[in-house]
């Protein structure tokens, strides 16, 4: 388990909310540097993570005699192995984000094209929907599992 506190990814990137210009296009090159930036703190913040995990499943591997100790310590391995998945899953999609932002086709719905938005964006930075969109996903998906 981390023992640090999480920060959010704004201060993880050490940088502060966006601050837009009067007419200032969408997407312009400072923006895109600062969601980079938001970006690569967020990476390295989760590959370390995933390195402190490896090392303390390393460190911590012991064959206990006792069955109920053995089944604790697999639990443990097998719940660090959930999220360092999750993790992997988060720095895959954050490289595709990244890809998006060379590519300058980064901050735009993927489904109705329209702006997505600065703050939605500092929020969820690999976000490839915009609100409403993301909002009808969510219901069909809802009618569909109900």
């Amino acid at each position: 388990m981390p023992t640090q506190k999480t920060l959010g990814i704004l201060a993880l990137a050490g940088v502060n909310p966006y601050v837009e210009k009067p007419k200032e296009e969408y997407m312009n090159g400072t923006q895109l540097e600062h969601f980079k930036k938001i970006l690569d703190a967020w990476r390295i913040q989760l590959r370390q993570e995933v390195d402190r995990t490896v090392s303390h499943m390393q460190d911590e591997a012991a064959n206990f005699p006792d069955p109920v100790d053995r089944a604790a310590q697999e639990e443990e391995f097998s719940l660090e192995l959930r999220t360092r998945d999750r993790e992997r899953k988060l720095i895959k999609k954050i490289e595709k984000t990244l890809q998006l932002i060379e590519d300058d086709d980064f901050g735009f719905c993927n489904s109705c094209g329209i702006e997505i938005g600065i703050r939605r964006l500092e929020a969820r930075p690999t976000a490839d929907l915009c609100i409403e969109c993301k909002t009808l996903q969510e219901i069909k998906e809802r009618q569909l599992a109900g």
